[in-house]
């Protein structure tokens, strides 16, 4: 059987997380650019290290890492405030990526736990992330959690144009 660990990350894994941001967001975004420049510097941009770590530098940032046999396969990203509410008791599941290999474990659901749990440890009342519209197996899962949708926004990376929906789950 295979060990799965959850657990805080910390600057030291800055490179697990940037290899794994850039493995996981093209597997699971990269079908949708049609031009490939736009998705390398988006990610580029998104996953260096260096961006990664001045994230462990901001207070309001928390990751997690997910590891199976001590082998980095996910990562989850928590952020508050957010500037979609002003609420000082909300905070934003920013990321959840797991390796493909690796989905049937179940491990997003693992790190979703984790990272729902600190926050309400840390006295948050709400929850939001945001999801593409077009990924139903994400929101799914998150409406299995208890998640519902609260509004749509946009986002544009290079040339492509995203539509998501916002989800809000309430932690107390």
């Amino acid at each position: 059987m295979q060990s799965i660990e959850i657990r805080l990350a910390n600057t030291t894994d800055a490179e697990y997380i940037t290899l794994l941001g850039r493995v996981t967001f093209p597997q699971t975004f990269g079908y949708y650019f049609r031009d490939k420049n736009d998705l390398l510097a988006y990610y580029n941009r998104t996953f260096s290290v260096a961006k990664i770590r001045s994230g462990f530098e901001n207070p309001n940032n928390l990751f997690w890492l997910a590891l199976v046999d001590d082998l980095p396969v996910g990562y989850a990203k928590l952020n508050s405030p957010t500037r979609f509410s002003s609420s000082e008791n909300i905070c934003q599941m920013q990321k959840i990526y797991v390796l493909q290999d690796f989905l049937s474990m179940k491990i997003g659901l693992e790190l979703q736990n984790s990272l729902l749990n600190t926050a309400r440890e840390k006295g948050f009342d709400k929850i939001w992330l945001s999801v593409p519209k077009s990924n139903e197996r994400a929101i799914n899962f998150y409406g299995r959690s208890g998640f519902e949708k609260i509004g749509d926004h946009d986002f544009q990376i290079g040339k492509e144009h995203f539509k998501f929906v916002a989800m809000l789950k309430g932690l107390k």
